[in-house]
C-alpha cells in the first residue's frame, strides 16, 4: 500500500497582468499582508505575522499601490494603519473567492489524489463520500491522517461535495459509499424527507449521526435593517443572497416561505446564489446582500449577527452491507474519538454529542 508520502492541494491565486505578453505578477503575498494589517493593526505587527521584514513589507506595499494607481493604506497618527477602501474591497474579494472556492478545490484535489493513488503499487480500498459542504466534513477530512488514510485499516475517504439529494442519488446508485444529507427538526422534517424519500430505503440504508448544527439567517454585524426572519425577505429594501439550486438549505427556504404565502419572485436577490456557508457569509460581510442563510459558524466567522431558524441533524447514509468493512469500522472510530468529537462540538452553533451513532432511519425518524 502506498505509504502516504504525498498529498495533493489545490489553492487559489491572483495574478495581475499588464497588457499582452505579460506573464503577470502574483498576488498572494500583499493579500496575506493586507489580512494581516486588517488583523493586528500596524505594519510592523503585519510583517512579523507574515515573516517579512519591515522594508520588504513596505517595499511589497509601494509596489502594488503604484501598479493600481491608489493608496492600500490609511495611516493616523496615534491610531495605527488601517486599510484604504479599496484595499478593503480587494480583501474582501478574495475571501469570497477563497469561500466560493476552496470546497470544489479540495473535492477535485480529492479526487487527483485517489487517480494517482491507484496507479501506485499494492494501493488499498477507499471509502467514496458525497456531501454538501459544512464544518463537520471538512473538519473529519483534516482528522483523517494525511493523505485521508484510515488507520490500520489502510483505506483512503476520497470526497466530493455534491448537494445532499445528489449525494443521495450516487449512493442509491452504487455512485458512493457515504451520502451526507440534512434534515431541519420540527415543522419541516416530514417536508424534506419526503423529498429525500425516492433515495433512502429503510430495508437497505443505515444512518451515521454526524452533528447537529443551527442553521439561520445572516444578517450584516448590528442588524442595521432590523431584519428578524424569513417575513422580511419580502421586503423591497432587502437584499437576499440564496443558496444553489438543488441544495436542501435553498429547499428549506422555500418551505419556510411557502408556509408564509410569499412568492419567491418577491424576494430580491432570490436567484442570486452561492455555493457555500461561508461564501454566503463573505458576501453580506463585503456589503454585496443584506441578508443569507447557511450555519451560525460561518456567520460567526465573518462576525455576522445570525437569526435562528432551524436546528438541523446532519447524517451519512450508508448500505446495511457496508456497516462491518473494514474502512467503515475505522472511520467510525475516527468519528467517535474525542479529538474528532472535541472538534465539531466546540464550533459555533454544533452539536456533537451523538456523533457517531448508528441509527435505521426508522430510529431517526419514527
Amino acid at each position: 500500500m502506498s505509504d502516504g508520502a504525498f498529498r495533493i492541494a489545490l489553492r487559489p491565486g491572483w495574478w495581475l497582468t499588464q497588457g499582452s505578453g505579460d506573464d503577470g505578477v502574483p498576488l498572494q503575498e500583499v493579500l496575506a499582508l493586507l489580512s494581516a494589517i486588517d488583523a493586528v493593526g500596524h505594519i510592523a505587527g503585519a510583517c512579523r505575522a507574515c515573516g517579512l521584514s519591515y522594508r520588504h513589507g513596505w517595499g511589497v506595499l509601494r509596489r502594488f499601490e503604484t501598479v493600481f494607481g491608489t493608496p492600500l493604506l490609511i495611516t493616523r497618527r496615534r491610531q495605527g494603519t488601517e486599510l484604504s477602501p479599496f484595499a478593503q474591497r480587494l480583501l474582501w474579494a478574495n475571501r469570497r473567492i477563497e469561500a466560493r472556492l476552496m470546497p470544489m478545490l479540495d473535492s477535485l484535489a480529492s479526487e487527483l489524489q485517489e487517480d494517482l493513488e491507484r496507479l501506485l503499487p499494492e494501493t488499498g480500498p477507499h471509502l467514496r463520500l458525497h456531501a454538501s459542504h459544512g464544518f463537520a466534513v471538512e473538519a473529519l477530512m483534516q482528522h483523517i491522517s494525511a493523505p485521508a488514510r484510515l488507520s490500520e485499516g489502510g483505506a483512503a475517504l476520497e470526497l466530493r461535495y455534491r448537494t445532499a439529494a445528489e449525494a443521495l442519488a450516487s449512493l442509491d446508485g452504487g455512485e458512493c459509499d457515504l451520502a451526507g444529507f440534512q434534515v431541519p427538526q420540527g415543522d419541516f422534517e416530514a417536508a424534506m424527507l419526503r423529498h429525500y424519500a425516492q433515495w433512502l430505503h429503510p430495508s437497505e440504508h443505515l444512518l451515521i449521526h454526524l452533528a447537529v448544527r443551527n442553521t439561520g439567517l445572516f444578517v450584516t454585524a448590528g442588524n442595521p435593517k432590523n431584519i428578524h426572519g424569513i417575513a422580511d425577505l419580502a421586503r423591497p429594501d432587502v437584499r437576499f443572497v440564496n443558496r444553489q439550486i438543488g441544495s436542501s438549505t435553498r429547499h428549506l427556504i422555500e418551505l419556510m416561505l411557502r408556509r408564509l404565502k410569499i412568492p419567491v419572485a418577491r424576494v430580491h436577490g432570490y436567484e442570486n446564489s452561492e455555493f457555500t456557508h461561508m461564501a454566503v457569509a463573505a458576501h453580506i460581510a463585503s456589503g454585496m446582500a443584506d441578508a443569507g442563510i447557511g450555519v451560525e459558524t460561518a456567520a460567526h466567522r465573518f462576525g455576522l449577527d445570525f437569526i435562528p431558524l432551524a436546528r438541523e441533524r446532519y447524517f451519512f447514509a450508508i448500505r446495511k452491507s457496508a456497516l462491518e468493512q473494514p474502512a467503515m469500522q475505522a472511520l467510525l472510530a475516527i468519528m467517535r474519538g474525542t479529538d474528532y468529537k472535541g472538534y465539531v462540538g466546540q464550533l459555533t452553533g454544533y452539536d456533537a454529542s451523538e456523533t457517531g451513532r448508528i441509527q435505521t432511519l426508522q430510529e431517526a425518524f419514527g
